[in-house]
């Protein structure tokens, strides 16, 4: 028996009648689905002498997909730091500055706090 690639079932509620062997639109775009993830951007200064770092929690990303975005968004800013967990840290208050970098790569973006 061969495998014809057509979907018998889908729980998937934008899959339409006729699209079967197509995804829709939005994860044909987007495969990560980063424009329906909201990361959060907060500054904190707590417990870490009195640096400040700015924090990106709520993106739901493999390891590998998280280590990559940091290092990428690290780079781009001209800053250190690290991946603990499910949240990125980079030192130093760059909110507005990694907020344009999300938004260029299809993520909404909160900023949390003052």
């Amino acid at each position: 028996m061969r495998a014809t690639g057509k979907v018998v079932w889908s729980s998937d509620p934008d899959r339409r009648k006729g699209s079967e062997d197509q995804p829709a639109s939005d994860a044909r775009r987007d495969p990560a689905g980063s424009a329906r993830q909201v990361a959060r951007l907060l500054r904190e200064r707590k417990g870490r002498g009195g640096k400040v770092v700015t924090i990106i929690e709520g993106l739901r990303l493999s390891t590998e997909e998280r280590d990559d975005l940091a290092r990428e968004l690290r780079k781009a800013c001209g800053a250190g730091g690290t991946v603990r967990g499910e949240t990125i840290e980079v030192q130093g208050d760059l909110r507005d500055r990694l907020a344009v970098l999300l938004r260029a790569r299809g993520y909404q973006v909160k900023l949390v706090g003052g």
